[in-house]
């Protein structure tokens, strides 16, 4: 099962299953993350989803979601298919991915996010796990190791929103 829409309850994500094969766990398990980041930001102001709880001023729950969003697009579309990259960052600006820019909103963010990830299912739903591509010149990149990669990645800045929210207005838990 996929998840299509922004989660705002906890009940609305994808429940992974205990048994299936590589492909089901980790694409499951991947969806089951990106929904708790939308769970993460959900009920939050745009006052609050730009706010800084943390030393870092891009570190808040709209700088995290925009990260998200190109870290699937670098992945799963430059990567895996050899796309050219479109993320705001550049070798002047590394951090532009995670800045908000006027105009930009929670719910923009959001809804880009969760464009992105439907992007990157359809992408890796058409790959074998095994399908490898060059990468950085002298290395090989697999499908499993880039659904490998963004488990580890968005478990880590869901952990990252977790602390984010629970400063911002005690949100805890899910």
């Amino acid at each position: 099962m996929t998840q299509t829409k922004i989660v705002t309850k906890p009940e609305e994500r994808v429940e992974v299953d205990y048994t299936g094969d590589e492909r089901t766990l980790l694409t499951g398990f991947l969806d089951f993350l990106r929904g708790t980041i939308q769970l993460k930001c959900a009920g939050l102001s745009e006052e609050d989803a730009r706010r800084s709880t943390l030393p870092s001023p891009l570190n808040t729950a709209a700088g995290i979601v925009k990260h998200l969003r190109w870290v699937e697009h670098y992945w799963f579309e430059v990567a895996l298919l050899g796309r050219p990259n479109a993320a705001p960052y550049t070798r002047e600006d590394p951090d532009a991915d995670w800045r908000i820019e006027p105009g930009e909103t929670i719910s923009g963010l959001l809804a880009d996010y969760a464009e992105q990830c439907k992007v990157s299912r359809d992408v890796v739903a058409g790959l074998d796990l095994d399908h490898e591509v060059e990468f950085r010149g002298d290395k090989r990149l697999s499908a499993r190791w880039v659904l490998i990669h963004l488990i580890e990645e968005t478990g880590r800045h869901a952990g990252h929103l977790d602390v984010v929210r629970e400063l911002l207005d005690g949100v805890t838990g899910e």
